[in-house]
């Protein structure tokens, strides 16, 4: 080998081994960019699963009104006592003038209230001998307008919401389905005078009977 061709194998060996470094490093890029993507891929699929489970386990433990009733009811006008097929009604014929809904710590003239059911509002009766700091927490518990709150007697539970055409017993005032039905039915689709007024009416007192 002549001396002149030395010089250009030993700069094509330089060039080979600054490939091959090369490589390895490309290489080695490749493989870091390949874990990056399946540790990326591993935590994606852990954020769904977890938010998965938590829809699936919020709605398995969401509370259902399967047990609401429903019943066919009339809605004319009377002046007259009305004796109701549901304690407390939910429906039927009731007085001119509606009761202006909110709280009350007596009971209430029954054909006043329907008519409050009538445009929307949801009567919740508690049994009379619920402890005090029980009805607090059950007024607490519920929205501001189209609700009537007030004590009934002989009641088939400690507390009953009351809907146009509707009705559930409850186990008390922690009933979780308590809020859902009043999410439901407070100017819900079964309401016959949905946003008709619930204040402006009578605070409880019957108009004098017909006749």
């Amino acid at each position: 080998m002549s001396k002149s061709s030395r010089p250009q194998g030993g700069a094509r060996a330089g060039r080979a081994k600054v490939d091959e470094v090369r490589q390895a490093q490309r290489a080695k890029e490749r493989r870091s960019r390949i874990l990056l993507a399946a540790a990326v891929a591993a935590v994606v699929l852990v954020i769904a699963g977890v938010v998965g489970f938590t829809i699936v386990n919020d709605v398995s433990n969401r509370p259902t009104l399967d047990a609401v009733k429903t019943y066919k009811v009339t809605r004319d006008h009377t002046n007259d006592p009305v004796k109701y097929a549901q304690t407390p009604p939910v429906g039927g014929n009731h007085a001119p003038v509606w009761l202006n809904c909110g709280v009350y710590t007596s009971p209430v003239k029954n054909e006043l209230a329907v008519h409050s059911l009538e445009h929307g509002a949801v009567w919740v009766t508690y049994d009379p001998k619920l402890p005090a700091d029980q009805v607090t927490k059950l007024t607490a518990s519920l929205p501001d307008t189209y609700i009537v709150v007030s004590p009934y007697q002989g009641l088939p539970g400690p507390v009953v919401a009351s809907a146009w055409g509707t009705q559930l017993v409850l186990t008390g005032v922690d009933d979780p389905r308590l809020a859902e039905f009043v999410k439901a039915y407070r100017q819900g689709p079964q309401t016959p005078e949905p946003g008709a007024a619930c204040t402006g009416g009578s605070a409880g007192d019957l108009p004098p009977a017909s006749g």
